[in-house]
Parts: C-alpha cells; structure tokens; sequence
C-alpha cells in the first residue's frame, strides 16, 4: 500500500461538496443520541424519530438510560450520519451533528397526538403499541446549533433551523 498518495489524497485541497443537510435527515430513519447524567456521565444511544416542522421528536424509553437524561433536559446531541456501506470513504461519511435542547410532550397532548401519528406512518405499527405503554414518552429535540461535514474540505456550521451558516474554511490540516 502506498501511504504517500494516502497522505496525499487527504491532504490536497478539496473543494466543498454542496451541501444536502434535508436529504441526510430524509433518508435517515433513526438518530445517534449522545447525552449525560446527572453525575456528567456520557452515554450514547439511538431512537427512531420524526421532524416537524425544524423539531425531532423521540418516543423512547425509562428502560433506556438516555431517557431520564433526556427528560431531565441534560444537554443532547443528535446525530445523523450515512450508513457505512454507501460511502466511498470511511473517514468522510457525510454527517449532520446537532446540539439540542430536550423537553418532554404531555400525554395526548395535541402536539403528542400529531407526533406519534406521524410516528406511525414513518415506522410502523410498533408505534401503536409502544405509545401506550406507560414507560414510553415523547421528547421534543429543538435544534441549537450544528456542524454539517460531506467530504474532505466540505464542513459547515448549521443553524437552529438545520440550514447552512457557513463553510468552515478557516482550519487547514496540516501534514505531521
């Protein structure tokens, strides 16, 4: 293996890819969690979820241990990333990381009512019965802020409303 043209290639200019911030959260079914306790233990986790309008929601469980982190509205990141078998390359897996206030929805609530049914149609019937479960509750992730990445050279800053602010241009990798 030729690790000169390795270096090479990752290292030489690239030039942004236009960013796709809507299509990666359109073809994504479930998002990466990360959040902490109240110790400030991290913990990571994933939970299937839906947007409306510019917020995620999560119907997730107490069995789980993100859940009280999320309830207690700890700080929360979000994650989308491309699923490792459609990328060309490992180490520019186009991504979308959010920082992310959480609330808990009341219980048939008009908001809980339109949210797990749009649950529903996007995951199946599983929704039906796992909202009725008492362990089960809805979270609202309302975005703050964000990095988008889809290549080499192809990083931005998001804002609260998943759209672009900027290229982030200004951090060059340098060679060892």
């Amino acid at each position: 293996m030729n690790h000169t043209n390795i270096h090479g290639e990752a290292n030489r200019k690239a030039k942004p890819v236009a960013p796709k911030v809507k299509e990666l959260i359109e073809r994504t079914k479930s998002v990466i969690l990360a959040t902490v306790d109240a110790e400030g233990t991290p913990n990571s986790s994933y939970a299937p979820f839906v947007q409306v309008g510019n917020t995620l929601y999560v119907l997730v469980s107490f069995m789980a241990r993100h859940t009280k982190n999320l309830a207690d509205g700890r700080k929360t990141s979000v994650m989308f990333i491309e699923d490792e078998s459609a990328t060309k390359q490992i180490y520019a897996r186009e991504r979308l990381t959010v920082e992310a206030s959480a609330s808990q929805i009341e219980r048939d609530s008009e908001t809980w009512n339109t949210v797990v049914t749009k649950l529903k149609e996007n995951h199946g019937k599983v929704v039906e019965v796992i909202s009725e479960m008492g362990d089960f509750i809805l979270i609202a992730l309302q975005p703050v802020k964000g990095s988008y990445v889809n290549g080499f050279g192809s990083a931005y800053f998001v804002d609260e409303n998943l759209e672009i602010l900027e290229h982030r241009n200004d951090v060059n990798h340098q060679p060892k």
